[in-house]
């Protein structure tokens, strides 16, 4: 075979970055930072009782490229379901707990591979006492959850005058905590609705320890309006270095929230192992449904790794040249679309371009991996 020539077209898009240094830490068979590429996280919807439903969108966030998952626990009810979850998860599961330690301590027992608390509110010193000899017992992380949203009463005065001062404070004083009992095996977030206090409370953590960082923008909206401030946000954190792994938070269908990670991911060259799509915003010379392609091959692909540039086009004025510029493409005519390859006309499609279209990228991808 021909040697490729390296994804994305000639031009890197590597974003030039002095990467943050921190200690690894695993969720399952998923490291978290020391060097390790970001991995990108979401949550079920529903609470670990609705087992079946919370199984349901774990499987469809595993085939959109979603990495490691948390649940909600927040009763008895949800602990009950929580090891048939941890059994049958394709990912890592993160239990995620608030107000009740007992719960923390039972769910550590019951396989999740790591531990969502918030130490503000769990109870004091002495119930996270009893959360990390429950997380050594089984050799399972700490995320330590900093909100805006759920501050210690004793900064809010401090929040008021300087927001992302408060929020450093508060990650602080947990650390602080943790390390005096000796627990070290753990991540920290410190999420802000706003994008800019969001980025300072992270630059004043990250500058102060080498601790690993989960970040994200916490509450950031629907998902278009969502994604504009989350991806505005992370993407100042990211070039500076700054995220081991992330969340985008957005309502409705975690899906989406996997689709946008991944799409930032690999349009900063943080990630150059997940696929790129681009596609024309279409036209009245449209001859293909550019819609309907390509967001169906976005959710089909984004699970894959293989860091290919894939374009989707839908008439004759741009559509040959980007599509000669990817890895692969089609471009529409009125008699169908044309396929192009490393650059190169290949043949007319006429039909079912998707499944074309995914069977000639896992052949690329398969070629990829093999070059290593």
């Amino acid at each position: 075979m021909k040697k490729r020539a390296k994804p994305g077209g000639k031009y890197s898009n590597k974003i030039i970055q002095k990467k943050r240094i921190t200690r690894k830490v695993y969720y399952g068979n998923v490291p978290v930072g020391g060097g390790y590429p970001v991995s990108i996280q979401s949550m079920s919807t529903r609470a670990a009782c609705e087992k079946d439903a919370v199984l349901k969108e774990f499987n469809e966030l595993a085939s959109a490229g979603c990495e490691i998952v948390r649940v909600a626990v927040k009763d008895q009810s949800d602990i009950e379901a929580l090891g048939d979850i941890c059994k049958q998860s394709a990912m890592p599961v993160i239990a995620d707990i608030h107000f009740d330690s007992r719960l923390a301590v039972q769910s550590a027992r019951k396989g999740v591979a790591g531990l969502r608390i918030n130490p503000g509110n769990i109870g004091g010193k002495n119930k996270v006492r009893e959360v990390t000899a429950a997380a050594n017992d089984v050799g399972i992380p700490i995320r330590v959850g900093v909100n805006s949203g759920s501050l210690e009463k004793n900064l809010i005065s401090l929040y008021n005058t300087d927001p992302a001062r408060a929020l450093f404070e508060s990650a602080a004083g947990a650390l602080e905590m943790m390390e005096s009992i000796r627990f070290t095996n753990l991540v920290f977030s410190i999420k802000s609705s706003d994008p800019m206090i969001n980025v300072e409370a992270n630059r004043l953590f990250a500058a102060d320890n080498d601790y690993p960082i989960h970040i994200g923008v916490t509450e950031a909206g629907p998902v278009l309006s969502g994604a504009a401030r989350s991806v505005f946000s992370l993407t100042l954190l990211l070039v500076e270095g700054i995220g081991d792994t992330m969340r985008v938070s957005l309502s409705g269908d975690p899906v989406n929230e996997i689709i946008v990670a991944t799409a930032l991911l690999s349009s900063l060259g943080v990630r150059d192992d997940i696929p790129k799509i681009i596609s024309c915003p279409t036209c009245g010379r449209s001859h293909l449904d550019v819609l309907e392609i390509a967001g169906a091959l976005e959710r089909e692909i984004l699970s894959r790794r293989g860091g290919i540039k894939i374009a989707v086009m839908g008439c004759e004025v741009n559509g040959p040249g980007e599509a000669k510029e990817a890895d692969i493409g089609i471009a529409g005519t009125p008699g169908g679309a044309v396929l192009f390859t490393n650059g190169k006309k290949r043949r007319m499609l006429r039909g079912d371009y998707l499944t074309t279209l995914l069977v000639e990228i896992d052949k690329m991808i398969a070629d990829v991996n093999a070059e290593g």
